[in-house]
């Protein structure tokens, strides 16, 4: 067993206490849901945390595989700030372009700098960043003899979502073969429409979009999010239907048992938290 957890992840900075200031409180049903999968997390000790996020390199009509040796960022509001610094599984990512390629799937490794030493280091995204926050382990676990590592995929929207979903399937094959504890995090907001003064502006398809998403959720049944129509998740503007059609990929190839522990609108988008567990 070395898929040993994966998670839905909300990724705005307010989830954070302690970016979010006095806005704390009105995200408060998230961040105690983060704090959840947290512990969740902490429990299966992953070695490695492979995380999907929409925001980091954007390659045309192909999914992007981080393989640097280092990834850093930073979240900055006013004079409040999260960093993190992390080393990556390269051997794990190049493993998983390797294994997509193999199986005509398009993606596309990506480094900065240079080939390896610490100024092989791929910027570290918000989409990345804040779901780690409260996942990098501080100490280290007794079951675990390998330092934590990251392996940061971003998703094509330019591609078949079929594509995506393969590759989820590959990230399990990978995992499972790779003697590692893996973790997957899907890092998603939902639905962005669902306010009037929101940048996206409103559209009722934002709410029927975040339901349908909890309902597949709840009932297992995640796989059904690939059957949204293009028009209606264009209308509800999303940036988790990739990164969620990645983790149906993966159970699709390893069942595991979900848990819906929140879901809110605080603002103008959706944010779920959901752990799967073996």
């Amino acid at each position: 067993m070395t898929l040993v957890y994966a998670c839905i992840s909300p990724h705005g900075d307010e989830i954070v206490p302690k970016l979010a200031g006095k806005l704390s409180p009105l995200f408060s049903p998230t961040t105690r849901g983060m704090l959840k999968l947290a512990a969740q997390m902490a429990v299966a000790a992953p070695d490695t945390i492979v995380v999907a996020t929409p925001h980091n390199l954007r390659i045309s009509s192909h999914i992007a595989v981080v393989t640097s040796e280092n990834s850093t960022g930073t979240v900055v509001h006013g004079s409040r700030k999260v960093a993190i610094a992390s080393r990556c599984d390269q051997e794990l990512a190049k493993r998983l372009v390797e294994e997509a390629g193999k199986k005509g799937i398009p993606v596309v490794g990506v480094n900065y700098g240079t080939d390896s030493g610490s100024l092989s280091d791929v910027p570290m995204d918000f989409g990345t960043l804040i779901p780690l926050s409260f996942f990098i382990r501080r100490k280290q676990p007794r079951r675990s003899k390998k330092e934590q590592r990251v392996v940061i995929i971003a998703p094509s929207r330019g591609i078949p979502l079929a594509n995506n979903f393969q590759f989820g399937r590959v990230v399990a094959d990978v995992s499972e073969a790779s003697g590692k504890r893996v973790a997957f995090v899907a890092s998603a907001d939902q639905a962005h429409a669902h306010r009037r003064n929101g940048p996206y502006g409103y559209s009722r398809e934002a709410a029927a979009y975040d339901h349908r998403v909890v309902e597949a959720i709840s009932e297992n049944r995640l796989r059904s999010i690939m059957d949204f129509d293009p028009e209606f998740v264009a209308a509800a503007k999303p940036d988790s239907l990739w990164q969620m059609t990645m983790l149906a990929g993966l159970l699709d190839r390893i069942p595991l048992k979900p848990e819906l522990f929140s879901y809110q609108v605080p603002t103008y988008y959706g944010m779920a938290c959901a752990g799967y567990t073996r």
